[in-house]
C-alpha cells in the first residue's frame, strides 16, 4: 500500500504544483485536488488506495502532520504579534471560538439527535479554522492588513486552543486510555517541554563559542522540533501541545529563528498537510456520505458553515469599529482546515460510540467548507481592490 500511496501523492503533488499559479487567480484549489483525489482513489470508488482507519500509517501520518502544523502555527503568533494588535483576534478567540463551538454543538444535538458529549466533541473538532484554504484573502496585499492579521492570528491559535477540549472530550467518552488526571499531567508536561527545550537551545546558540552558520540556521529550528518530539515520546508528554508551545516560544524568544525557518517550515508542513488530506479523502466512503447521512445531516453541515461561525463572530464584534465589509469577510472565512482533518482522524481511531457517524459528518462539513471557501476566496479578495483610475 505504501508504494501506491507514495505514487498517488507524487502524481497529485506534481499536478498541484503545475496548476498552482492558475489556482492562485481562480477558484481552483490544491487542497480540493488532494481531497477529491483521495476520495476517488480510496476504498469507496476505485480502491487503488485500500486505506483503513486502523492502518498504522494513518496514525503516524496524522501525528507527524499535526505536530509540524502546530509547531509552525505557533511560530506565527509570538507574544509580540499578540501585543501589536490583540483586540480583534482576542475577541475572535475568547468569544468567537467558544460561541462557534456552542452553536455547532446545539445544532448537532437538536438536529441530529446526538448525545451531548458527542455533539460537543464534533463541535470542538470543527471549531478551528485554517487560512491556507483562504490564501487569496490572507496573502493579498490589497486586503486590509487588519483583516489579514485577524485571520492569521486567530487561525494560528485556535488549533492549539481547541486541542485540549478535543482530548478531554475523547477521554470522557472513552476514546483514550488516559483518565482525566493523567491527561492533565500529559498536557501540563507537554507545555513545560515545549517551553523549556527551545529556551535551552536558544540559550546555547547565543554562547560566544557556539554559532550556526546562516545556511544551517533553519536546521537549528528543525532540531528544536525534533528534540521536543523525541522527549515527548519518551516521557509521555502531549506532543501536540508541546509543539504549539515550542513554536510560540521560538517566535517570542528568537524572532530571527522564525524568519530563517519560515519558508522551509511552511513547505514541510504543506507536504504533510496534503498527504494527510489525501489519506482523509481515501477514508471517506461514498456509501455513507450519500446513502446513510440523512437530510438532517446535510442541513447540519450547511448550517455549521453558513450560520455557526458567522453568528458567533457577529456577536463577538459587537461594539467594534471594524468596517462591515471586513467584518463580513472575517465571518465567512472560517474554513474547516487541516486541524479538523486530523482531529477527525483521531475520532475515527478512538472507537467511541457513534464513531462512524461523527467521522462522516465531520468529513462532510470539511469537504463542503473546503469547496465553499477555497472557491470564493479570490472573489472576496477582489472586493477590496481599489477601483481602477478612469481612462484618460
Amino acid at each position: 500500500m505504501v508504494p501506491i500511496l507514495t505514487f498517488a501523492f507524487a502524481v497529485l503533488l506534481l499536478l498541484g504544483v503545475l496548476i498552482s499559479e492558475r489556482a492562485s487567480r481562480t477558484v481552483l484549489s490544491t487542497a480540493v485536488l488532494f481531497l477529491l483525489g483521495g476520495f476517488v482513489l480510496g476504498r469507496g470508488v476505485l480502491d487503488v488506495i485500500p486505506m483503513e482507519p486502523g492502518d498504522p500509517a494513518v496514525g503516524i501520518l496524522a501525528q507527524l502532520a499535526l505536530f509540524s502544523v502546530l509547531f509552525t502555527d505557533g511560530m506565527k503568533v509570538g507574544l509580540s504579534d499578540l501585543r501589536r494588535a490583540w483586540r480583534l483576534p482576542g475577541r475572535a478567540l475568547l468569544f468567537g471560538l467558544p460561541l462557534t463551538l456552542l452553536i455547532t454543538a446545539l445544532l448537532a444535538h437538536y438536529l441530529l439527535g446526538l448525545p451531548w458529549l458527542q455533539s460537543f466533541l464534533m463541535a470542538a473538532v470543527l471549531a478551528p479554522t485554517d487560512p491556507v484554504f483562504a490564501a487569496a484573502v490572507v496573502g493579498r496585499t490589497e486586503v486590509p492588513g487588519r483583516l489579514r492579521h485577524l485571520l492569521n492570528v486567530e487561525s494560528g491559535l485556535n488549533d492549539g486552543l481547541a486541542l485540549p477540549i478535543v482530548l478531554v472530550l475523547l477521554a470522557v467518552t472513552g476514546g483514550t486510555n488516559s483518565a482525566i488526571g493523567v491527561l492533565a499531567e500529559e498536557i501540563g508536561l507537554g507545555i513545560v517541554v515545549g517551553i523549556a527545550i527551545p529556551l535551552i537551545v536558544i540559550g546555547l546558540e547565543r554562547l560566544p563559542f557556539l554559532k550556526a552558520t546562516k545556511g544551517l540556521q533553519p536546521l537549528l529550528t528543525v532540531s528544536i522540533g525534533l528534540l521536543v518530539l523525541a522527549i515527548c515520546q519518551v516521557t509521555g508528554a502531549n506532543l501536540f501541545l508541546a509543539a504549539f508551545a515550542a513554536g510560540i516560544t521560538v517566535a517570542t524568544a528568537a524572532p530571527g529563528f522564525r524568519k530563517e525557518f519560515e519558508q522551509f517550515g511552511e513547505l514541510v508542513s504543506e507536504l504533510l498537510k496534503l498527504a494527510a488530506i489525501l489519506v482523509f479523502g481515501a477514508l471517506i466512503t461514498p456509501t455513507f456520505l450519500f446513502n446513510e447521512i440523512t437530510w438532517s445531516g446535510w442541513v447540519f453541515a450547511a448550517l455549521a458553515i453558513v450560520a455557526a461561525r458567522p453568528l458567533a463572530l457577529f456577536i463577538s464584534f459587537l461594539g467594534t469599529r471594524l468596517p462591515a465589509k471586513e467584518q463580513l469577510a472575517a465571518m465567512w472565512f472560517g474554513p474547516k482546515g487541516f486541524a479538523s482533518v486530523v482531529y477527525g482522524l483521531l475520532v475515527l481511531q478512538s472507537g467511541i460510540s457513534y464513531t462512524n457517524e461523527l467521522f462522516h459528518l465531520i468529513a462532510l462539513v470539511i469537504v463542503l467548507s473546503i469547496l465553499a471557501h477555497s472557491s470564493t476566496d479570490v472573489l472576496v479578495a477582489k472586493q477590496f481592490q481599489a477601483p481602477a483610475p478612469p481612462a484618460p
